[in-house]
Formats: C-alpha cells, sequence, structure tokens
C-alpha cells in the first residue's frame, strides 16, 4: 500500500546558495536590545529625579518638558528603530527568498544590506550621543537610498519571469516534470 501523493507540487531542497542576507537582517534586528539598555540607563535615573508621579492626564509632552534632550535622545531613537528598519527586514527577506528560490548569491545584495545596517547603527550613536541634527539627517538620506537601491533590486528579481526557477525546480515553478515529490 503505497500513500497518497500530494496534487500540489512539492520542490524537493537542493543544496543552494547561503542565505547572507539573513545576517544583517539579524543584527539590525539585534541593535534595538542595544540601545534599549542605554535609554533606560539615562531615562530611568532622570525620570525619578525631577518627575512628579504620573497621572491620568500626565502626556508624554508634558513629561518631554521635564526631561533633558540628550535623555530625550535614547528614547526617540529607539521608536526610530521600529520604522524605517521594518521595511528593510521585508526587502531583505524577500529578496533572499527570492535569491534562494533561484538558486543565486549576489554579493551586492549582501553588502548593501550591511551597508544599511552600518548606516542605521551610525545614525542610533550620532541621535543618542549629541543629536547632530543634519549629520544624522545626511546618514538618513544615504541609508534610504540604500534600502531603495535594495528594494529595487528585490522588485527585479521577484517579478522576473520564473525562468530561472526552471533549472532549479524542473520545468518551471508551476508544473510540469521535475524535482517535485509526487509527480
Amino acid at each position: 500500500m503505497s500513500l497518497p501523493t500530494s496534487p500540489i507540487p512539492v520542490p524537493v531542497p537542493v543544496p543552494g546558495p547561503s542565505l547572507s542576507l539573513l545576517r544583517p537582517t539579524l543584527a539590525l534586528n539585534a541593535w534595538p536590545f542595544t540601545m534599549e539598555p542605554w535609554m533606560y540607563a539615562t531615562r530611568i535615573p532622570v525620570s525619578r529625579a525631577t518627575h512628579p508621579p504620573p497621572t491620568n492626564t500626565t502626556t508624554k509632552s508634558n513629561i518631554d518638558k521635564l526631561t533633558p534632550a540628550s535623555v530625550r535622545w535614547k528614547a526617540d531613537n529607539y521608536n526610530h528603530r521600529l520604522e524605517q528598519p521594518t521595511q528593510f527586514y521585508a526587502v531583505a527577506l524577500a529578496l533572499a527568498l527570492a535569491r534562494y528560490m533561484r538558486g543565486q548569491e549576489d554579493v551586492l545584495d549582501a553588502g548593501l544590506a550591511w551597508m544599511y545596517v552600518g548606516l542605521r547603527v551610525l545614525h542610533s550613536v550620532v541621535h543618542g550621543t549629541g543629536d547632530w541634527i543634519m549629520v544624522r539627517f545626511g546618514g538618513f538620506v544615504v541609508s534610504s537610498g540604500v534600502l531603495a537601491l535594495l528594494a529595487g533590486r528585490a522588485a527585479a528579481v521577484v517579478l522576473r519571469e520564473d525562468v530561472a526557477l526552471t533549472s532549479r525546480w524542473g520545468s518551471g515553478l508551476w508544473g510540469g516534470p521535475g524535482l517535485y515529490t509526487g509527480m
């Protein structure tokens, strides 16, 4: 008695390229856990020393008025870690998956991803230490350009016909004889 086969083609894993784009993705994902203790180490002592106990009518702007700018910078930066970098995670994961499915490795993708991570870490250091606005803005503009380039490269790979998948999975992504189980 044999087991029934699936009507849905299931690709058989084939040794392929490393997932080098995942390293910078994980590195940037870990960065807020570095910023968080720094934020707490500066904000909690100031809050204890200068702020009255919060009430249900206390707003963030009320607290910000009592908090020195050099302390607020860390919290502002921590909040920034959850803005544009979320786009990076989506782009890097889509690009890594598309490259993996095509059996491709692209050192430019990985280099751009690491450049983006480095620029975001630099942004955090500038924002957390002195908040030199024009330096921080310049870094943000460059990192946005790098992210836009990565997004464009991801779109080019993902939107490309599945011709490259033919050699990896059989005669095409959607069917035909090839390396599918149960076919």
